[in-house]
């Protein structure tokens, strides 16, 4: 689904294809190509967890945001996408 923008541009519906977390960020690539990076220190509970908890992520639903079970830890596309704006 996309969404047509005042200026014309469409917008794609932003859905995650991947994850990739470092000591510092949480990188997420959508599937149209952006990849979109955000601090640990944002999210205090990813951060503060072992790199085998960090690993152990799903995605919740089609890609709409990363789930970690361990933790209680939920981030949305939607939110990481807001800080870029």
């Amino acid at each position: 689904m996309t969404t047509l923008l005042a200026t014309g541009r469409t917008k794609a519906e932003a859905k995650a294809i991947d994850v990739d977390i470092t000591d510092d960020s949480i990188d997420v690539t959508l599937v149209d190509g952006r990849r979109v990076s955000a601090p640990l220190e944002w999210f205090p509970r990813l951060r503060n967890a072992s790199p085998q908890q960090r690993l152990n992520w799903r995605f919740i639903g089609p890609g709409i945001g990363i789930h970690w079970e361990e933790i209680d830890e939920d981030i949305s596309v939607r939110s990481l996408l807001a800080t870029e704006e």
